[in-house]
């Protein structure tokens, strides 16, 4: 059976890392496990190369961009959580290679969404949430920009597509489904459908879930949104998907599905690629 002992949370300088903070803390007293907290960024310099070009002057000036946005982050994590129960580590660099390898000694990876239309200065690319999910290859939880406060994930939507990517996500969540009030599994016109629900319906059986089976069809234009609109149905208060995706190095191309939840999601993801 799938267990959830170990929990990597990234954090950056932004105030929406105190949520994170608290959700993974929050799932980590309910599971029994450990959290680590990972401040990982792109540096002043990597972030503004061509500052150099105005002369040696700016190198404090960038270092010191680099430890007001340390600070800022060490008292969200003070803020937010106990440090007796979670670790803090602190990186900076190349923050898409630093928190995709540590993932990889994680049971769950926590990040957070960021706003299509946030045009601050931030600490890391643009397609960081993306790229890390598919460079770990871990379960994700993605925590929209939008949270105010965690949620207990008591009422979970599970998006079923017979895949690896898929499968992967479903087996991540099993110690928060275990936990959950109600699963619902969704599967959209697709294949055999009646074997899809056997399949996928006695798999959670087997672990001790119970969950109701919705068959959808699927509209032409965007099923990325329809998937958000019945977890509101549903009023889910997690979702839980495969996330596809393909290209070499940073070169990823997500699925039109993955890339309108990642972009639109108001509530946690958990994705697996």
């Amino acid at each position: 059976m799938s267990t959830l002992k170990s929990i990597l949370v990234h954090v950056d300088s932004s105030p929406q890392s105190a949520v994170r903070l608290r959700l993974a803390e929050q799932l980590a007293l309910a599971h029994g496990a450990q959290a680590m907290a990972m401040y990982a960024v792109t540096t002043a310099l990597l972030r503004y190369p061509m500052a150099m070009a105005a002369g040696a002057d700016m190198a404090p000036m960038l270092a010191q961009v680099d430890m007001q946005r340390v600070e800022a982050a060490r008292a969200v994590f003070a803020r937010s959580v106990d440090g007796k129960r979670m670790g803090w580590r602190e990186v900076s660099g190349q923050p898409l290679i630093d928190v995709a390898v540590q993932a990889l000694y994680a049971d769950l990876l926590v990040l957070g969404q960021r706003a299509a239309d946030d045009t601050r200065d931030v600490d890391v690319p643009s397609d960081f949430v993306s790229a890390v999910i598919i460079g770990s290859g871990r379960p994700t939880l993605v925590v929209p920009h939008i949270a105010t406060a965690p949620t207990k994930l008591d009422r979970v939507l599970v998006a079923w597509k017979p895949t690896p990517e898929s499968a992967r996500a479903v087996t991540g969540a099993l110690p928060m489904l275990l936990q959950a009030g109600k699963v619902t599994v969704v599967a959209f016109d697709e294949g055999d459908v009646a074997a899809t629900e056997a399949g996928i319906i006695g798999y959670l059986h087997q672990h001790g879930v119970q969950a109701d089976f919705r068959r959808e069809v699927a509209l032409e234009h965007d099923v990325g949104a329809q998937l958000l609109s019945l977890a509101a149905d549903e009023q889910a208060d997690l979702l839980v998907m495969g996330c596809y995706g393909h290209g070499r190095a940073r070169e990823w191309a997500l699925g039109g599905v993955s890339r309108t939840v990642i972009e639109s999601m108001t509530l946690p993801v958990l994705m697996s690629h």
